[in-house]
């Protein structure tokens, strides 16, 4: 095999590695899921490789609480399990990718702990009403 030939079948070797890694990467994301709880198990939640709820389980204790409070605890909630799905998310890409780029920029959009949120006093509620959508 001339050296133009061998150089042909290595590249033909590297690709077909590369789509190797494309589809096993795909596949390890597709598995990826994040499932958090709120500190007292009043609310789970399941979020799937986007980070998009999938599932949501409330319990009766869930459903006594005031709306507001309901809905910062959901959206508590399923920020931790997006949080759960970014840090998979990360450890397969850093596999597949290694540093550079492209990690960065997977990284750069990943959700970020921003904390629990604040509750808000009645006066406050009042004064800033916040919107539910």
């Amino acid at each position: 095999m001339n050296s133009a030939q061998q150089w042909l079948a290595d590249y033909d070797a590297t690709l077909a590695r590369a789509a190797a890694d494309a589809k096993a990467a795909g596949a390890a994301l597709g598995q990826v899921s994040g499932t958090a709880s709120s500190p007292r198990g009043e609310i789970s939640v399941q979020v799937g490789p986007s980070g998009a709820l999938v599932d949501i389980r409330l319990t009766p204790a869930a459903r006594a609480m005031e709306a507001e409070k309901l809905a910062q605890l959901i959206l508590a909630t399923t920020q931790q399990a997006q949080r759960m799905v970014g840090t998979h998310v990360m450890e397969i890409m850093t596999d597949y990718l290694g540093d550079g780029p492209a990690l960065e920029f997977v990284r750069d959009n990943m959700p970020v702990d921003t904390g629990e949120p604040e509750p808000q006093d009645d006066d406050d509620f009042f004064d800033n009403p916040r919107v539910i959508v």
